[in-house]
């Protein structure tokens, strides 16, 4: 069986992969796997942006959203009428011919990936481009388009290592839908910032930073670089003690990381 893996930190938002699919489905009617994608409205692959931080420090993430074809497709139990089946493959279809258009799969799944077409009365979805795969492609066009490699379409066996440390977008839901879409290095909070002197005017290098989860022995420690810079990256939602010193001097900050935290320059005295 087939999985999709997307890993985060080599992905450069380019949106070829949300551009092969709008090619591949839009105006184009490959029944019985899919109806004519709607040129607008529908993104049966969405890669979301997410800005983090404050300036000066921010960096994006890009995170593709399609659907799951869970092993356990909570849209596959809402369906009255039996029109979507879960391929050998692991892909999961929604029949474009029996759906009746009562739009229970569209309420039922819980990552928003099922769209519903008025024009056509029916719902639709990712197919993982079936009807490529059943005429001897190796990938969906998704896939085939990422320049970078971050996204993967493989077999499972074959991708254990990605699945040993993959993540997952609603992770409390991963042993109920059981999705077959894994993400690597979904993007965390994270602290930076930049020490100086303000007698000197100059920034401080090597500098010890300690940052100390409030609550918790977990305790991480960098130093600032060349350029008066450290950086906390990969942390959870919490409240955290920050210490800085150096020659004698020491200031201590407290820092909530409900959102992302550039801390922009930190005078220390």
């Amino acid at each position: 069986m087939k999985v999709f893996i997307h890993d985060v930190s080599i992905c450069n938002g380019c949106y070829d992969c949300q551009i092969a699919c709008k090619d591949e489905h839009v105006a184009n009617d490959w029944t019985p796997y899919a109806k004519p994608q709607p040129e607008t409205g529908q993104f049966w692959l969405h890669l979301t942006e997410h800005v983090r931080g404050q300036v000066p420090r921010v960096k994006v993430a890009y995170i593709p959203l399609i659907c799951n074809h869970c092993d356990n497709a909570p849209c596959m139990k809402a369906c009255k009428v039996d029109a979507i089946y879960k391929r050998t493959d692991g892909l999961v279809i929604i029949d474009p011919v029996k759906c009746t258009g009562c739009k229970s799969c569209v309420d039922a799944c819980p990552y928003d990936a099922i769209y519903f077409n008025d024009g056509l009365n029916i719902a639709q979805k990712c197919t993982g481009c079936a009807h490529l795969l059943d005429s001897g492609w190796k990938e969906p066009r998704c896939v085939d388009a990422c320049p970078t490699l971050a996204l993967k379409f493989m077999e499972e066996s074959e991708a254990q290592e990605y699945i040993a440390k993959a993540e997952y977008l609603k992770p409390e839901r991963k042993n109920k839908d059981k999705p077959r879409v894994h993400y690597l290095n979904l993007p965390k909070r994270f602290i930076a910032g930049t020490v100086y002197d303000p007698v000197e005017k100059e920034v401080i290098i090597g500098a010890d930073v300690t940052l100390t989860e409030v609550g918790s022995k977990n305790t991480y420690t960098t130093k600032t670089d060349g350029f008066g810079d450290f950086e906390f990256e990969k942390l959870k939602v919490g409240k955290y003690n920050l210490v800085i010193e150096k020659d004698g001097k020491r200031k201590e900050i407290k820092v909530s990381t409900e959102k992302d935290v550039s801390l922009g320059d930190i005078p220390l005295t």
